[in-house]
């Protein structure tokens, strides 16, 4: 018998080798699966819940009643209003299903909303899978980002951009 070869019969009688997965035993190699699954959707979960939180604060405590949440320190010195001006406002009414509401108080963040349950749900199916989540963006995606928050900005200061001021 070469030093490498698996003995065929454990010499207890039952004619059992040295398998993994052998009928009526636990597989181990099907448990560390499901712990790596349990771990990979941890996270996923995790993030769901804090905003799932964070949305429940919100949507319990309303941004339009005065001394609630602070004010936004760019508009309190300056008057004028950054993009995310009106999101919580926007988000109270997106948690009580007032799109239109939602989208006059901040459109962007609206928009960021639907986003985010995209990647999210993304995010949770390749964390299922084992595969890991690589969102590769091209650094002019992020300048257009960065246009697109620049332009509504500056566009909702402006007499004839009030429409998305909040």
């Amino acid at each position: 018998m070469g030093t490498f070869e698996r003995r065929k019969d454990r010499g207890d009688g039952t004619g059992q080798g040295d398998q993994v997965g052998r009928p009526g035993r636990k597989d181990q190699a099907g448990q560390a699966g499901q712990a790596g699954r349990v771990r990979r959707l941890a996270t996923p979960i995790g993030i769901l819940a804090a905003v799932g939180g964070a949305f429940a604060y919100v949507g319990s405590v309303d941004p339009n009643e005065s001394g609630h949440y602070p004010v936004c320190p760019l508009l309190k010195l300056t008057g004028v209003l950054c993009p995310g001006c009106g999101g919580l406002r926007s988000a109270h009414a997106f948690i009580h299903g007032d799109l239109g509401a939602a989208l006059g108080a901040n459109a962007i963040a609206t928009v960021g909303y639907f986003l985010f349950a995209a990647v999210w749900g993304l995010w949770l199916v390749r964390a299922w899978r084992g595969q890991p989540l690589r969102i590769g963006l091209a650094p002019v995606w992020w300048w257009g980002v960065g246009a697109v928050l620049l332009i509504f900005t500056v566009v909702r200061n402006l007499p004839f951009g009030s429409a998305l001021a909040p």
